[in-house]
């Protein structure tokens, strides 16, 4: 399934308490033959920017009468389309085939925020849309059936859906063998989701799973005082979090997309603030100080909310990290960890920041971290090269202590 794509295998806590209707379409070709089928319950979820610069969210359920104008069986050289049309958005999902398989291709999701009964005081107007890969290959002339709670995040749009049944190239509807999402199969464990929920369990949080070989983009940032640039940052953020969802505790990446992340921060004379929020509802601060001549990061603070709006939040203060002299920048292209706290852990990638004296909005000389410097190559090296010296100091030692053991004893 596509990176962009997240199941869960549980109902997520708080999302039950959205309401929905199930809606149930047919397409049918020019003889009046069923070609898809879709019967399912589905929430969008939809966070829009205010005039205020402040965040919003709004739920759209599928209630109501729909119609699938739009749709096709498709022909020649044309896929199949289902087009669900809500009144105020659609919901649309193409399909592709090959010899024994069929599956989604693109999920397209459409909505007016000139609508300001839904979004009150939207500052972007007009049609949006949000689109996002799927592939889930079901065997032609099979219905494919998910009972569990399914997640789709396309950047400020979340899709729920569950009570799935769909079918595209369909020859018979009613005779067609069923195939069941993983999340229906009790054996199967789930892959994580970037949704957030509050822990409801105090058992002891595990050793986080492995992270995932990509590295997550670089994002440049900035804040200003009046006119003038006072802090420069960039770095790649990848959270890994410890849910609970029910009974499980389940290990969650969060990558944090600089493309929907908004900087903002304040700048004082001793202390220095960026603020990083994506439209994922995670914010993460960073406050930075100064000793003596040099300046470093001294806390770390992470709010997470879910679709529902329940929040967790941690943080971590007395910290001595990113420290260099006042009038340059820290550079660290490195890989870094920081622990937030048992459950909450942030890898840090590309970083550079210069939280004070910023001129031209420029960074100044970077000093470089310890871990990208040459001497930390050669430390291994020169550790490895004192224990040798020391193995050879007690083996010639042992020589020397065995050889006058021996010239101590006279024969008579």
């Amino acid at each position: 399934m596509d990176r962009s794509l997240y199941r869960v295998t549980l109902c997520l806590l708080g999302l039950g308490l959205l309401q929905s209707k199930a809606f149930e379409v047919k397409v049918t070709d020019g003889s009046n033959n069923t070609c898809i089928y879709a019967n399912m319950m589905v929430n969008f979820i939809v966070q829009y920017e205010t005039s205020n610069n402040t965040y919003e969210n709004v739920t759209l359920p599928a209630n109501g009468t729909v119609n699938t104008d739009g749709s096709t069986c498709g022909a020649s050289g044309k896929a199949p389309l289902l087009n669900v049309d809500f009144g105020n958005y659609t919901w649309s999902l193409n399909f592709t085939k090959n010899e024994v398989t069929y599956s989604g291709d693109v999920i397209t999701f459409t909505y007016n925020t000139d609508d300001a009964k839904l979004f009150p005081d939207a500052q972007r107007k007009g049609n949006l849309t949000s689109t996002v890969s799927y592939s889930e290959p079901i065997p032609l002339n099979a219905t494919f059936k998910c009972l569990h709670r399914e997640v789709v995040v396309a950047g400020n749009v979340t899709q729920l859906f569950w009570n799935v049944t769909l079918q595209a190239y369909a020859q018979n509807v009613t005779r067609s063998t069923d195939v069941h999402c993983s999340a229906d199969n009790p054996t199967t464990q789930a892959p994580t989701t970037h949704l957030i929920t509050t822990p409801n369990t105090t058992t002891t949080a595990p050793t986080p799973t492995p992270k995932p070989m990509d590295k997550p983009a670089i994002g440049n940032y900035s804040v200003s005082n009046g006119t003038e640039t006072c802090l420069l940052a960039s770095l790649g953020l990848q959270l890994n979090v410890s849910l609970s969802v029910e009974t499980k505790t389940v290990w969650t990446l969060i990558d944090i997309n600089p493309n929907n992340t908004h900087g903002s921060g304040s700048c004082g004379n001793d202390t220095a603030i960026l603020r990083l929020n994506d439209n994922n509802h995670t914010l993460v601060e960073f406050y930075f100080s100064i000793k003596k001549k040099s300046f470093y990061l001294q806390e770390m603070n992470v709010t997470i909310t879910n679709v529902s709006g329940i929040t967790v939040q941690r943080a971590k203060q007395n910290l001595s990290l990113w420290e260099a002299s006042l009038g340059n920048s820290y550079l660290c292209r490195k890989e870094q960890l920081v622990t937030v706290s048992d459950d909450l852990y942030i890898n840090t990638f590309d970083v550079r920041v210069q939280p004070f004296s910023v001129k031209n909005a420029t960074y100044a000389t970077a000093e470089e971290c310890f871990a990208d410097s040459d001497l930390s190559f050669f430390i291994p090296i020169a550790v490895g090269a004192v224990l040798m010296f020391l193995i050879i100091l007690v083996f010639i030692s042992y020589l020397i202590g065995r050889r006058k053991s021996r010239t101590g004893y006279q024969s008579v």
